[in-house]
């Protein structure tokens, strides 16, 4: 990839975490199930119900619309550490294939990365401490820093903002059907990396993940607009 590796000066990339920088709907399911479970509630559909979406609105949407605030947040944050510890023995396999390389190219590259993501600071933080990539994103925006999370673009455009870069000038990389909204309406170039959806008719390349032999050839093509 060393060799290979071109981005036009002018351009930044953008990504996504949970489905991009790691596969976790598996876990993040699991994770539901299990929590539910304990609080007899049914978790039938729970994937579809959770996917790109913030942890209060999921609460809200498993729970109803009248639990309290401190409700929402005391289950958001007792399942996610459930998902951290069924997660944290089988992270590395996770990981989604050449996604840490590439990343590590731009970097030596010069090229601007952020993270922007409806998840966890918390689960972030998991992340990037696993996979090492914090010091590759001088940009990074969690579900907690927006008003309107995916697929509100303002997790896209807060990063662009932090990069100094035009939202029509980043490469964003996202797996979710919500993510994949708040790219396009953020004005980015969208590239859909199909670790959760099977095809993605509206990104203007999709990938399996990052050793996809059509991701170089198609991001040399790109010039700033």
């Amino acid at each position: 990839m060393r060799d290979s590796f071109a981005v036009a000066p002018g351009l930044a990339l953008l990504f996504d975490m949970d489905g991009v920088l790691i596969e976790s709907t598996a876990i993040h399911t699991r994770a539901w199930e299990e929590y539910l479970e304990r609080h007899g509630i049914p978790s039938t559909g729970v994937m579809e119900k959770m996917l790109g979406k913030r942890n209060d609105e999921i609460v809200r949407v498993l729970w109803g619309p009248a639990i309290a605030e401190d409700e929402v947040f005391r289950h958001g944050a007792d399942k996610e550490r459930l998902y951290r510890e069924l997660m944290a023995p089988v992270f590395e396999e996770h990981i989604v294939p050449g996604v840490k390389e590439f990343i590590g190219e731009a970097r030596r590259h010069g090229v601007p990365c952020a993270l922007a993501t409806n998840a966890e600071p918390e689960n972030v933080d998991f992340v990037l401490e696993r996979t090492g990539l914090r010091e590759s994103f001088p940009a990074i925006v969690d579900g907690h820093q927006v008003h309107r999370p995916k697929p509100d673009p303002e997790v896209y455009l807060t990063a662009a903002q932090r990069l100094g870069a035009e939202p029509r000038n980043c490469i964003i990389f996202e797996d979710s059907p919500g993510g994949l909204e708040a790219a396009r309406a953020a004005g980015g170039r969208v590239v859909a990396v199909l670790t959760t959806l099977k095809e993605a008719p509206g990104a203007e390349l999709s990938i399996r993940d990052f050793r996809d032999p059509s991701l170089m050839p198609w991001l040399s093509r790109q010039i700033p607009r």
